[in-house]
């Protein structure tokens, strides 16, 4: 067999999903390990990668070109699959990196790296065995390092444990000191979280008010409802993506074009004053700012509405 069917091999014999049983997984594999075509599996090496060195080296030494887009399948579709059995482990140099972040990396961990090492040998079976006893212990060990460095907070009756990184951060200065300030008896009904978009949502408002579910994609980060006034707080946390621009603004009032509300308030949330001037060009008219290093005052962008509406709310 050639390198990458013993990849694929490998991968099936320790029970890696359907999913993930084909070759972009296969060369995923071998690029982790360092391994070209002519190099036996007893020289394996473990190689400290990001998806794009990934794609690199599988193009200049296996021939296969990914376009570009196909970063987020490898992400999704293969690495993923890969932390959860315990092959692979995320950010081993800084386990506090950002989920988001490009720096991001993968690398082999040293029980599966022992395994492989072995592959075609006789002692495959029996460490191959060991492995997948232990696969489990493994999975729960990364997920407790990984919970250890989460940023837990309590909003309403709810505990919400967003990832780490600073724009989940900002988000929980959201949940807290925004609303705390300017709507305290709202309610929030949706948060979503950079490792899973849908962190926390109130599905039985969403129904009530017509608000699509199925759109959730095209929702901003934080969204509160406050029923003595029938308005939605629509809040993006401006880190990696952008504010509330004209076009952004307009999406938002078209994916609520049936909802049953009576008023939107449109919020780009900043962490500091050096973010909010790099953006300030692409803030919409009648749209809201608010900079958490200064949680008591709001910047209106001619937003008269929200003078008006927040009065008794």
């Amino acid at each position: 067999m050639g390198k990458i069917d013993e990849a694929l091999d490998i991968l099936i014999q320790i029970g890696i999903p359907k999913g993930q049983q084909n070759e972009r997984s296969a060369l995923t594999l071998l690029t982790l390990l360092n391994m070209k075509e002519d190099i036996s599996w007893s020289e394996a090496e473990k190689n400290l990668l990001r998806i794009h060195d990934i794609m690199i080296y599988i193009k200049n030494n296996f021939g296969k070109e990914y376009a570009e887009n196909t970063r987020e399948t490898i992400r999704r579709q293969t690495l993923h699959q890969f932390e959860q059995g315990g092959l692979v482990i995320r950010n081993p140099d800084d386990p506090l990196r950002p989920t988001n972040s490009p720096n991001t990396v993968y690398q082999i961990t040293d029980e599966a790296y022992k395994l492989i090492l072995n592959y075609g040998y006789d002692k495959w079976n029996s460490v191959k065995d060991e492995f997948i006893s232990i696969k489990g212990r493994l999975i729960d060990r990364y997920d407790k390092r990984i919970l250890k460095n989460r940023i837990t907070v309590q909003i309403e009756d709810t505990n919400l444990s967003f990832s780490p990184g600073k724009h989940n951060k900002l988000q929980v200065q959201i949940v807290t000191l925004l609303k705390d300030t300017f709507f305290p008896s709202a309610q929030l009904i949706y948060v979503g979280d950079t490792a899973r978009k849908m962190l926390h949502i109130k599905e039985d408002i969403f129904k009530k008010m017509n608000i699509p579910i199925s759109k959730h994609d095209k929702l901003p980060d934080v969204i509160f409802y406050n029923d003595k006034n029938n308005l939605l707080f629509l809040i993006e946390a401006v880190t990696s993506h952008g504010p509330i621009t004209p076009k952004r603004q307009i999406e938002l009032i078209q994916t609520l074009a049936e909802s049953n509300l009576d008023n939107l308030i449109f919020i780009s949330a900043f962490q500091n004053f050096k973010e909010f001037k790099r953006h300030i060009s692409d803030i919409a008219w009648e749209t809201e700012v608010w900079i958490s290093s200064n949680p008591e005052h709001m910047i209106h962008f001619n937003g008269e509405k929200f003078l008006q509406v927040i009065k008794g709310g």
